[in-house]
């Protein structure tokens, strides 16, 4: 019959989102740019492309899930889909890469870098513990990796129980729902890592500054390798609060759940740059620096 589909394939039909997501990452980093050379109404112009961006990432995803439900999302397509999420985070592991390659060519040439002073870290500057903040935090990472398998692993056994009186009676989690269980410690662990990097920051003994500016390449490099996996637990932890609202509206089923499976796979990404970091940078990085006591 003409017209009948004979193929497992989802062919889309036409989108706005490509072409209003280009426009408004072409509107972001406008504003961006402007704002760096501190230029009129820069910031509007800024909030206005991250504005879009979200609107896009709202509006593309929410057909995404519509076309799920639809049952657009055959076993081809659903392994096309993480297909495309593997590559996002061998894309995002390169682009740590790079901050790592900066940490580690400042501390293994300090002498070729005028700004750090022929030693790595910099003459006179302390470091942080990494025994005290950075320790708990890793814990705290380690801890949430535990919490997110253990929904995943719910949601793969249907582990659903009825409901339950106390605190988890109150937001809706049944007796044996590890889904939910498992998806609220996860967000509440990130919420708590967030919580406690802003904090090191605020007390951090160096400054984010150029060393023109009285900064270090020190500096520079911990708040940015540091800085960017801080906001990538902020993006996942938004990723896991959006897969919790829809296990409480009934989205995933054990066999389809990609959202969710998407989510975990992020998550661990996370973890893994985390100790990375933490043996890198809070360890080795300030091996025989004085460390800073406040």
């Amino acid at each position: 019959m003409a017209g009948a589909k004979n193929h497992q394939f989802h062919i889309l039909p036409p989108s706005i989102w490509p072409l209003f997501g280009a426009m408004a990452a072409l509107v972001l980093a406008s504003g961006g740019i402007m704002w760096m050379h501190s230029m009129p109404s820069a910031n509007l112009v800024f909030f206005a492309g991250v504005a879009g961006v979200l609107i896009t990432f709202f509006g593309w995803w929410s057909d995404v899930i519509r076309e799920a439900h639809a049952g657009d999302h055959t076993p081809i397509v659903q392994l096309h889909l993480r297909y495309g999420m593997i590559l996002f985070i061998a894309s995002e592991v390169m682009f740590f890469v790079g901050w790592f390659w900066a940490w580690f060519d400042f501390s293994l040439f300090p002498s070729t870098a005028e700004a750090v002073g022929g030693q790595w870290p910099p003459k006179g500057m302390e470091v942080l513990n990494a025994w005290e903040f950075p320790l708990l935090n890793t814990l705290i990472l380690l801890l949430s990796g535990c919490t997110v398998t253990w929904a995943h692993h719910g949601l793969l056994h249907n582990e659903r129980g009825g409901a339950m009186k106390g605190l988890w009676g109150l937001i809706g989690v049944g007796a044996n729902d590890t889904v939910k269980k498992g998806l609220w410690l996860t967000i509440i662990l990130g919420l708590i890592f967030s919580c406690i990097q802003a904090y090191e920051y605020a007390h951090a003994p160096f400054p984010f500054k150029a060393a023109s500016e009285g900064g270090s390449s020190y500096g520079g490099a911990f708040f940015m390798a540091t800085g960017f996996h801080g906001f990538h637990v902020l993006v996942g932890t938004i990723f896991l609060i959006v897969n919790l609202v829809r296990v409480y509206k009934g989205h995933f089923t054990p066999r389809q759940h990609f959202g969710f499976e998407a989510a975990a796979w992020y998550w661990h990404f996370v973890d893994v740059v985390w100790l990375f970091l933490f043996a890198s940078i809070y360890v080795w990085g300030g091996w025989g620096a004085p460390v800073h006591a406040g």
